[in-house]
């Protein structure tokens, strides 16, 4: 078992089911990105894993704090769906 995983799942993270993403608010969506941001502070930081998913958590919270277009939503969405967390 790697680090990362066992980190993970040492973190007791809830996942959500990417349908559920949509019924939370602005406020909780920010909340848990925020949450899995520490998470990945908290790994290697020479990591790959580590690297892409911080940068994909730093693109959706600039996206959570813009006024948005169709588009931005939708790739907001993706990336998300995308997480898993």
């Amino acid at each position: 078992m790697s680090t990362i995983d066992a980190t993970m799942e040492d973190s007791g993270a809830v996942v959500r089911p990417k349908a559920q993403w949509k019924q939370l608010g602005p406020v909780e969506q920010e909340a848990a990105v925020h949450e899995e941001v520490k998470k990945m502070q908290r790994l290697p930081a020479n990591s790959g894993y580590v690297s892409h998913r911080l940068r994909v958590l730093n693109k959706i919270l600039q996206l959570l704090s813009i006024q948005r277009t169709t588009s931005q939503d939708h790739e907001l969405e993706l990336l998300f769906a995308g997480l898993s967390i």
